[in-house]
């Protein structure tokens, strides 16, 4: 057969064809994501909402019987111990009967007994306080020789912070016992001797020094004893609340550090776990699920001039430190799926995934912590689809 210029294309058109079809039926790299395995600090937190109160309230009550004067105080409005509230105008017959006068002079005892538990608590607020002084000292001495860690600089500075800040609160406690003993005394010693002389108006006076954070009864009105009329509270002196489910309750500890998010202002506020409360409630979710949860007491740590927008009851997102761990081998929590009992991945290894057998150290959010299984900088397929098999070409997407 003669060979010619126009055979010679044809018997090439026919290879090319050829070629194209088997290119076209060998199977191509499926698209997948892919993260690298870091070695780092892994922490684990757990994440809620909560809201800052107050920690010491003092609610003013009215003492007497009686027509209440309209409160002209407003929410926001500072007081100082033993400035006039309001007063009372009270009816003659109850300051003329003797079983008044007897039932206030209970109360004063009753006053007084609390007085002698409030001081006791001030005393071992200050021991306590001193204390945390002297360990702060040691602590701090030792850092500087190099003979101890600024973590525990830190826990200790947090520790002494926490005393003095209870110290505060007793000493608020003792004060408005006091101021009640006071209010008791003076209600006798306007009794009189011969118990016929009553007073025309009994003033209703500030127990301690703050804000006013809730005014409960503002026009005149006719009261009975303990009638709130308003509250008074310090705004430096927060906490935050933060309600948990309790299996994670379980792994919060006191002293837990805890990352303080979205308040309202810049950065990061610090703060520490006070108090697990031992008991749990039971609340709906958002989706109706009746959930177990558990109050959790964090103290802001951060000093007072980070926050001074902080207010009673605002909303703040915690971060709470449960599990720390350095040099740890980390991934993205989207490359585990299980098969059995078993946690697996899927790790790119010269174009191909290979699925691979890994231990678990610790979940937290987004990110996990491995004991075995993997290498650092090594590559896995995050969120594998049921496409995905041990040995099919994988490019990175």
């Amino acid at each position: 057969m003669r060979i010619t210029p126009g055979r010679i294309l044809f018997a090439l058109g026919v290879m090319a064809a050829l070629a194209l079809g088997v290119w076209a039926m060998v199977p191509r790299p499926l698209p997948v994501e892919t993260a690298k395995v870091t070695k780092g600090k892994f922490v684990a937190t757990v994440d809620e909402d909560g809201k800052t109160r107050i920690r010491e309230r003092y609610v003013v009550a009215a003492p007497l019987p009686g027509r209440l004067t309209r409160v002209r105080l407003k929410a926001g409005d500072a007081v100082k111990a033993d400035d006039m509230i309001a007063a009372i105008v009270p009816a003659p017959a109850p300051f003329l009967d003797p079983r008044s006068r007897r039932d206030q002079e209970e109360r004063l005892g009753i006053a007084e007994a609390t007085r002698e538990r409030t001081k006791a608590m001030v005393e071992r607020a200050q021991a306590q306080t001193a204390q945390a002084k002297k360990e702060f000292d040691r602590i701090r001495t030792l850092t500087e020789t190099g003979s101890s860690t600024a973590q525990a600089l830190e826990r200790a500075d947090t520790a002494m912070r926490v005393a003095n800040r209870e110290l505060r609160a007793a000493e608020f406690q003792d004060h408005a016992t006091e101021h009640e003993i006071e209010q008791a005394k003076a209600l006798l010693a306007q009794y009189g001797e011969g118990g016929t002389a009553p007073p025309d108006r009994w003033n209703v006076t500030a127990p301690v020094s703050g804000l006013v954070l809730k005014v409960l009864q503002e026009s005149e009105t006719v009261v009975q004893p303990g009638t709130p009329i308003l509250e008074i509270g310090d705004p430096l002196d927060l906490e935050i609340v933060v309600d948990v489910l309790s299996t994670d309750a379980v792994e919060i500890k006191p002293g837990n550090a805890v990352a303080i998010e979205h308040w309202g202002g810049p950065g990061v506020l610090a703060g520490s776990v006070r108090r697990v409360e031992p008991a749990a409630f039971t609340k709906i979710s958002t989706l109706g699920v009746e959930e177990q949860r558990v109050n959790v007491l964090i103290d802001i740590v951060s000093p007072p001039k980070d926050w001074t927008g902080l207010g009673d009851a605002y909303q703040v997102d915690t971060r709470i430190t449960v599990f720390t761990r350095d040099e740890a081998t980390i991934i993205p929590s989207g490359a585990l799926f299980r098969t059995g009992e078993n946690w697996n991945v899927y790790v790119v290894s010269e174009g191909r995934a290979q699925r691979r057998t890994v231990e678990l150290l610790r979940r937290s959010g987004r990110f996990t912590a491995l004991a075995a299984g993997l290498q650092s900088g090594e590559q896995v397929i995050i969120y594998p689809s049921d496409r995905i098999a041990s040995g099919i070409r994988v490019e990175n997407r």
